[in-house]
């Protein structure tokens, strides 16, 4: 079959190359894709969502595929639904599960799902005034809308929740996203994620992974996009799978049915793993970046095919099957990232990573006279596939040694916490 991608990053370089690998497929395209893409697959570049179902249907393509949550909130699964093509991602109105903060807390409040207390507020003065009436911090301050992955805000203190508060609802932070704010407990554990295959019906879940959040070790510094990730996470044991899949996951699936909007596609959880059990930190309408770079490596199987089984509401948990071992994603980001970054910076020894057995996957570069220099804020990810959990980590930092560019920056600690874990699982 041929299958199109829609995006550029990382996570859609990684969609591409899994579904290369797929015996079902003989072609794959990306919409826009990037010169790092070109091993896998064939950039188109075409904007409008007129234009990418203009080429789905020229090059009869039987699988379209959604990496970024904007194209989602915008609809395009709605406009080739109604052309009769076949499209992995959710609809429009499912997709307010990540589209609207407030809206997945109602959802989850009305069907029973755990997760943190909150209130929302449309009105900055009720804001500010339901933060001066708590006592409890950190208190979690988030916007509403869609902010690529960066809207939350952990304040430590009234006057801390109060900047975040204003800086949103003034739309300094996060535009139109932040007009509306979800104000709600801090919840203390570790955080993991899960996210799962969705026919509508039927969900199974992916193995789990953990996100590295935080630009510094020890996770200090400002929020990103994701330093890092591993999978699986040492710290969601198979009975707190099992307590994910029954109290999260399917009930999830289940409520947007009985919504009205079932929800086919990837729907990803991001947990806290509190000591009521796991909760819910908040939901995603597509694949994680980066826990994508180290799942789909670890997945065995055909890809393309399990995505049609959700599409055709055919999806049995019979279909999803995984790898022995682990796999960690080391992500290398430019200088000044995430406040803003470089671009143009010549980058050295992709090749030799490579040939140390990383897999490579492109979040931000470009193609300079042959060769590759920065163009983004995250540009690489660094991801091996071990027998242990040390063996991989170990793979990729031996990865990230080869690669150099000017003001290179990246954590030295990925996967540690997983590792603590399984010491004292001894």
């Amino acid at each position: 079959m041929k299958v199109l991608v829609i995006g550029s990053g990382g996570r859609e370089h990684a969609l591409c190359w899994k579904l290369r690998e797929s015996p079902s497929v003989e072609k794959v395209y990306a919409i826009p894709g990037s010169d790092g893409m070109q091993d896998v697959a064939s950039s188109v570049p075409v904007a409008s969502q007129e234009d990418i179902l203009d080429f789905a249907r020229l090059m009869q393509v039987d699988l379209t595929v959604a990496g970024p949550e904007t194209v989602l909130a915008e609809g395009l699964g709605d406009r080739f639904r109604e052309a009769g093509l076949p499209f992995f991602g959710p609809s429009q109105a499912a997709a307010r599960i990540e589209g609207s903060k407030g809206f997945a807390k109602e959802l989850m409040k009305k069907y029973h799902i755990p997760t943190a207390a909150y209130e929302t507020f449309t009105s900055e003065e009720d804001a500010v005034a339901y933060v001066k009436a708590q006592t409890k911090y950190p208190l979690v301050i988030k916007a509403d809308g869609l902010a690529a992955g960066k809207g939350v805000v952990i304040a430590q203190d009234e006057a801390e929740a109060l900047e975040a508060v204003r800086d949103m609802m003034e739309g300094k932070s996060f535009g139109a996203a932040g007009t509306t704010v979800v104000i709600e407990e801090f919840m203390e554990g570790e955080e993991a994620s899960v996210l799962s295959f969705c026919d509508g019906t039927t969900i199974v879940p992916m193995i789990s992974s953990q996100d590295h959040k935080r630009i510094h070790d020890g996770d200090e510094g400002p929020n990103t996009g994701g330093m890092g990730a591993y999978a699986p996470a040492p710290v969601m044991t198979v009975d707190l799978m099992k307590t994910v899949q029954e109290t999260i996951l399917q009930p999830a699936c289940d409520a947007m049915r009985a919504e009205g909007y079932p929800f086919v596609g990837c729907l990803y959880a991001g947990l806290m793993i509190t000591s009521e059990g796991p909760k819910v930190v908040e939901f995603n309408c597509r694949f994680g970046d980066p826990e994508t770079e180290v799942v789909l490596p670890m997945l065995d199987g055909d890809l393309a095919e399990i995505m049609m089984h959700c599409v055709n509401g055919t999806l049995s948990p019979e279909d999803v099957h995984w790898k022995d071992g682990y796999a960690v994603d080391v992500v290398l980001a430019s200088e000044g990232y995430p406040a803003g970054h470089t671009d143009g910076d010549a980058i050295c020894g992709i090749e030799d990573a490579q040939r140390a057995g990383c897999h490579i996957f492109h979040a931000g570069t470009k193609k300079k006279s042959g060769a590759f220099v920065t163009a983004g804020g995250r540009v690489l990810n660094v991801v091996a596939r071990g027998a242990t959990l040390r063996e991989a980590r170990d793979k990729a930092y031996e990865g990230v040694s080869h690669i150099q560019w000017r003001g290179m920056q990246y954590r030295r600690d990925i996967a540690a916490k997983g590792l603590k874990h399984l010491e004292s699982q001894k």
